[in-house]
């Protein structure tokens, strides 16, 4: 075997392997839909950890940070690793446990059953349903356009004759094509029990993997006995701008602590919540998540910043989203390189594969079953027409990720700043007895729309140096969304006495 057909081997191997974790998983499916959408509200701590966390580091956070970094400088981990580990975990001890209570109670299986109870409003979904889809695809396209640069960074010079057009590595729509066929298969036949198996495991693949790549990257580019003077070699040859905040401007740098209240508004994020066993299994995310964070996040922003080095010597021509895969391929080796690899698609398929399921649950119960009626149907036929669709947003996120795409930091932070901005809504629904289904529907259109006008002003995220009055665009979508959820609830009439029993028992 040609040594460089190695990662490719090993790749190949790794996805074969998590074929087979989604074929026992698959085993023990229960053949309901329940099962199928929530695990049948059976899983425990440990699995609720892995299998949120793993759906919380997408792309966006290693090959993004990585090539932020590079971009940046150092500064991007204060931007948004150390406000995430914060605010994701408030946010799942302040939303996720009430949204569990209620939908443990009331059998809720997406957030539109939620609010359309919560709101008195049985058409809330046609609102919410397409814009919810419409920020999950970009989400999608994050993790597809990413493991098409992985592997064909990784893979370079492999295929010098066959695809020389693609720098002699394996072209960034075949590898995203695998990749996509593969998290598929799970999702298909395993639902949420197959996903949650598969990102715990992808989750510790990922994490150990990505320590490994640090450590041998850091010792490559400080060539020193130990490995504290590796790390203190390769941080002296940064450039100071790049060991600072200066190239972010200090407004710009505050507001983006909005960008993570996004989780508490993830479809995905929602049904992982509802699997839990009891409200006991938050206690292990909510006070592990931060941990997990910065041990991901801080490795892959330093190796974005030593490759602003003369010690790294990366070509110009190299993109941001590449050049975690270029480090890896440059610094690892061969072997190593493969299994490097593997741990960085772990992370990017241990996202895919919750938000296909999840956009999958929410056709079926909140499009054909509510409007189709819940009688019309099996419980097998139910599990049918959602499998179908995720094979359809499957395809359409592939097809979608063939064109030029900005940069995947930049198409993250959109894709969240639109989930963010319908953070006051949640909230509110969870807190605000007052809220009424005409300030839900206002405040929705004002997000909405304030993200439509703003993603249109920075030429469609192709301008990723974009503001707005200095902030970051997520600023204003939540003073919108907020201002008109609040007033026009307070003009409008309040939700029926039964509603108020229903969601805030302790205050009625």
């Amino acid at each position: 075997m040609s040594p460089d057909l190695i990662p490719l081997w090993i790749i190949a191997g790794y996805l074969l392997l998590l074929l087979c974790l989604g074929g026992v998983a698959s085993r023990l499916f229960r053949g309901t839909s329940q099962d199928y959408m929530l695990a049948s509200h059976s899983i425990g701590p440990f699995l609720l950890l892995m299998s949120v966390f793993g759906t919380t580091m997408t792309a966006f956070a290693l090959v993004g940070s990585t090539g932020e970094a590079y971009r940046e400088g150092i500064g991007v981990y204060g931007m948004l690793a150390s406000s995430s580990g914060i605010v994701h975990s408030l946010c799942f001890f302040v939303i996720g446990i009430k949204l569990w209570s209620f939908g443990k109670r009331y059998g809720y299986r997406t957030q539109i059953q939620y609010f359309s109870d919560r709101l008195e409003s049985r058409h809330i979904g046609l609102v919410l349903f397409p814009i919810l889809v419409g920020l999950v695809i970009p989400y999608l396209l994050i993790g597809v356009i990413s493991s098409g640069a992985v592997i064909n960074g990784v893979t370079r010079g492999s295929f010098p004759v066959a695809f020389e057009q693609y720098n002699g590595g394996v072209p960034n729509w075949l590898a995203s094509l695998v990749i996509c066929v593969v998290v598929l298969i799970y999702v298909f036949f395993g639902g949420m029990r197959g996903t949650a198996w598969a990102n715990t495991f992808q989750t510790i693949v990922f994490m150990l993997l990505g320590l490994v790549t640090f450590y041998v990257i850091a010792g490559k580019l400080g060539g020193q006995e130990s490995f504290l003077a590796n790390l203190r070699t390769a941080s002296e040859a940064v450039s100071d701008a790049k060991l600072t905040r200066e190239n972010i401007p200090p407004l710009k740098f505050a507001t983006y602590m909005f960008v993570p209240l996004s989780v508490a508004m993830f479809p995905h994020l929602f049904q992982h919540w509802l699997t839990a066993r009891s409200a006991e299994s938050f206690k292990l995310p909510v006070v592990a998540h931060p941990i997990f964070i910065m041990i991901v996040w801080l490795p892959c922003v330093l190796v974005g910043v030593w490759a602003t080095t003369e010690l790294a010597n990366i070509p110009p021509t190299v993109k941001p989203n590449v050049v975690l895969a270029f480090m890896v391929n440059k610094m690892a080796g061969k072997v190593l390189g493969g299994f490097l690899t593997a741990g960085v698609l772990a992370a990017i398929m241990s996202s895919l594969d919750s938000q296909f399921l999840c956009v999958g649950s929410m056709f079926t119960n909140d499009v054909v079953l509510r409007y189709a009626g819940h009688d019309r149907f099996t419980d097998k036929q139910v599990i049918m027409i959602a499998r179908l669709f995720v094979v359809a947003v499957v395809a359409l996120t592939f097809l979608l990720s063939l064109p030029e795409q900005p940069r995947v930091f930049t198409l993250g932070v959109w894709c969240f700043s639109g989930f963010s901005s319908l953070f006051p809504l949640v909230f509110a629904a969870l807190y605000w007895r007052r809220l009424t289904a005409a300030g839900a529907y206002a405040s929705v259109i004002a997000a909405i729309t304030c993200w439509c006008w703003l993603f249109y002003q920075s030429d469609f995220a192709m301008n990723t140096e974009y503001t707005f009055a200095g902030m970051m665009p997520v600023a204003t979508m939540l003073a919108c969304s907020t201002v008109a959820l609040v007033v026009v609830s307070l003009v409008t009439q309040p939700p029926s006495r039964a509603t108020i029993e229903k969601f805030f028992p302790e205050q009625s």
